[in-house]
């Protein structure tokens, strides 16, 4: 039986191979399959093969995991070269997203700040990121003002994304009663578990140990009902609650 086995694996293997050559697929492929045969093809089959033959949303999510574990700076490469070629408002801010998504928020700071200007000065995505950005730098003194010109921009502005950036800005400078409304509203309307574990964090932070705790087992409730996709993201924002709850 291990033979059959290892002759299945093999014309896989190939077959993988051949499909990367007539496609023109990046060239890292072809390693990935030879150096690991039966893991190197499987991991192509999610990642290239599988969305050609389906292409809903949890399929594109798994090749985009894929991709990102194999080489995970591709996104930053593809829009740096865009915004050499051409310094739009468009790549700067693709450029800024993939920055910000690598954790380099310096750069992407930057980026944002550069592409926020002239008649895209007031845009909201440009607001926010940038505001977000110099959050995760710890200079929330700066990122409130730009959060409070999206305020002034109407509720559209406000997303949930915006309100919990507006409520670590706020909890940064101690204005704490405040930031528990921002979190309140962030938790309330954000998908994902990005919000609900900053708010207990936020709780823990503040000597609200049992709410904090609360929490805690209503974002490990939700992690056992995501599908096998999702739960790595949930369990980040698990352990970032995990960490400061104890």
């Amino acid at each position: 039986m291990i033979l059959p086995g290892i002759g299945l694996w093999l014309i896989l293997s190939i077959a993988c191979c051949v499909h990367a050559v007539r496609t023109n697929q990046n060239m890292y492929w072809l390693l990935i399959i030879l150096m690991f045969p039966w893991l190197g093809a499987l991991i192509y089959g999610v990642a290239v093969i599988l969305p050609g033959i389906g292409g809903g949303p949890a399929v594109r999510r798994m090749r985009q995991n894929a991709r990102e574990t194999l080489d995970p700076t591709r996104e930053y490469r593809a829009a740096q070269a865009a915004c050499e070629q051409s310094g739009t408002v468009a790549n700067r801010m693709r450029l800024a997203k993939a920055a910000a998504s690598l954790g380099r928020w310096s750069e992407a700071e930057q980026l944002f700040g550069l592409a926020a200007q002239g008649i895209h000065a007031e845009d909201p995505a440009l607001l926010l990121g940038r505001a977000h950005a110099l959050v995760e730098l710890e200079r929330p003194a700066e990122a409130l003002p730009l959060l409070e010109r999206l305020k002034t921009a109407g509720e559209r502005a406000m997303t949930p994304a915006a309100s919990l950036a507006m409520a670590r800005a706020l909890e940064g400078l101690g204005r704490l009663a405040e930031a528990e409304a921002q979190f309140d509203d962030a938790a309330g309307r954000m998908p994902g578990l990005e919000a609900i574990a900053r708010q207990a964090a936020f709780l823990a932070r503040t000597g609200r140990m049992d709410e904090a705790r609360s929490q805690l087992t209503e974002i490990d409730r939700r992690i056992a009902g995501l599908s096998p996709q999702f739960r790595r993201e949930g369990r980040h924002w698990r352990d970032l609650a995990a960490r400061t709850i104890g």
